[in-house]
């Protein structure tokens, strides 16, 4: 590959935004910044628009969407991680952790035979050259469930994982403590009121079983393995405080400002849902993301379950007066690089990995218009 050249280009650097030029050598690194508003001949000619790094997305469940895109429908399963590869690069995310769940909760089974599987696409199709994005592995662990440590163990043997989420989406905790909110998105999958109260007595009895044993089997598992461990869906400033006391140092959407608050008080990462910011508040009746940026509690964005909330998101919080765009391109970039041990991406700056967006500001809209990795156009 030869040298690439990029002129009036506005670039979003880590602490400020500079009219200028950038340039990248033949290995796809950054060698040059400049500041210069004029464009060169021979470059890439950004008639004023924005120049950012690369998204890097610690969550994403976006993967189990396109395997099942209705309830009662499963699509075969390179093809749908071809499909969310795509969808990735579109959305400007260079670099992706595929949340993928270690167990069944009680409510969506086939989510096992989505981990089966992507484990093993993730392996052939990057071996094959095929993905746009880089992909790691975000493993979802559901304390609740019998077969977690097993599922655990076979994922962490076949795939590269960067990131641990300690979770449990039992009825009546965490992101699903009330209960009648639950009932009523479950209404729409079909379930009657009793196969609820058989489903949600069946879950709360696994949680007694199992949620313990694996807890501490993760944690003695993972003990100076230097995986990232996040916990999930804190609601209360005790869980926070066990959390931090188990040597668990991110919180990942934690559902309360009292949660959020305790986690940064003990020094941990947060991490919030894009979604949240994009769509005004949470689907599940929870705390408001840009209520936690305006208190300062938020460090990464995710996109959760929407790729291209990510780019949407980080422009909303700046039109919110809430951050200058600068900490809001950080959330989505250098911070979840950082946190998924990935030292040679996530900046505009010299000698690092030259992932790049070319984004135009359209109705206050970020409209992304050209992606680079490495320095190769992959949308």
């Amino acid at each position: 590959m030869k040298t690439l050249a990029f002129s009036n280009f506005r670039m979003v650097l880590e602490d400020r935004m500079v009219h200028g030029a950038l340039t990248l050598d033949e290995n796809g690194k950054i060698i040059a910044l400049e500041e210069d508003p004029h464009p060169r001949p021979g470059s890439e000619d950004g008639q004023g628009d924005w120049l950012l790094p690369g998204l890097v997305d610690v969550h994403t469940d976006n993967l189990e969407r396109q395997v099942q895109p209705r309830s009662n429908v499963r699509w075969p399963s390179r093809s749908a991680f071809l499909a969310h590869d795509s969808q990735c690069a579109a959305a400007g995310i260079t670099t992706v952790a595929d949340a993928l769940c270690v167990g069944d909760a009680g409510f969506e089974s086939q989510r096992i035979q989505t981990l089966r599987d992507a484990v093993v696409d993730l392996t052939f199709l990057d071996e094959q050259g095929l993905l746009r994005s880089d992909h790691v592995l975000h493993l979802r662990c559901e304390l609740p469930t019998p077969n977690m440590q097993q599922l655990f163990e076979t994922a962490m043997a076949q795939a590269p994982v960067h990131m641990i989420s300690i979770m449990d989406h039992t009825p009546g905790v965490g992101q699903h403590a009330n209960l009648d909110k639950f009932r009523e998105g479950r209404r729409g999958d079909g379930y009657s009121e009793a196969e609820l109260d058989q489903m949600i007595e069946e879950a709360q009895q696994r949680r007694e079983i199992h949620s313990e044993i694996n807890r501490h089997y993760l944690l003695e598992k993972l003990r100076g393995r230097g995986l990232q461990i996040a916990s999930h869906d804190d609601r209360t400033v005790e869980e926070i405080q066990r959390n931090a006391t188990d040597g668990i140092r991110i919180a990942e959407f934690p559902v309360s400002m009292e949660a959020a608050q305790e986690a940064r008080r003990l020094g941990m990462a947060t991490v919030a849902g894009a979604p949240n910011v994009v769509r005004g508040g949470s689907h599940s009746g929870n705390v408001a993301v840009r209520d936690l940026v305006a208190a300062g509690l938020v460090d990464v964005l995710a996109s959760d379950y929407v790729p291209h909330a990510l780019l949407e998101a980080a422009f909303a919080l700046t039109r919110m007066g809430l951050i200058k765009l600068p900490e809001a391109v950080q959330m989505v970039s250098l911070a979840p690089a950082r946190m998924l041990g990935l030292e040679d991406r996530g900046a505009l700056q010299i000698g690092m990995r030259g992932d790049l967006l070319r984004v135009r500001d359209f109705d206050n809209h970020p409209l992304l218009r050209a992606v680079w990795k490495a320095g190769e156009r992959m949308a």
